[in-house]
């Protein structure tokens, strides 16, 4: 399989995942018996802006949106590139799937079984692409 195939592959994993995330929207159940009223309610003061916990919540589960749709963009990205260009970008396709290694880990620490699959098959498939992109252009080359 070639790189850029990977690439692709892991751009639809990352857009169901952002998708999943994104739709899970406030991210909480009533039945789990967490009191977003409080979270709502409850001010503070940070830097000179009142804030609550919830607006620290919802602004972060919404950073997670935005960033794993920035990883959809750059994964389509790196699989429209020649073998030639992706040599170039070795270090950028190897700190993407360690990104995602990374995040497999904080996954498995903190939260459930639908993203943590995701973040395995995910850094799996980054990994393989970025193994295989330095891959291919070595073969091309030696040809």
């Amino acid at each position: 399989m070639r790189a850029s195939t990977l690439y692709r592959i892991a751009a639809v994993l990352l857009l169901l995942f952002d998708a999943g995330h994104t739709s899970g929207f406030p991210w909480s159940d009533p039945k789990w018996g967490v009191d977003l009223a409080s979270m709502r309610s409850t001010h503070f003061y940070i830097m000179g802006f009142s804030r609550t916990y919830w607006d620290f919540y919802l602004g972060f589960g919404l950073f997670v949106s935005v960033f794993l749709l920035l990883a959809v963009v750059l994964a389509w990205q790196l699989g429209r590139l020649p073998p030639e260009s992706l040599a170039l970008l070795r270090g950028t396709a190897w700190t993407f799937a360690l990104c995602f290694a990374a995040i497999t880990f904080l996954s498995w620490k903190y939260f459930f079984m639908i993203p943590i699959v995701f973040s395995i098959v995910t850094t799996i498939v980054l990994t393989a692409a970025a193994w295989l992109s330095a891959k291919q252009v070595s073969t091309t080359r030696s040809r």
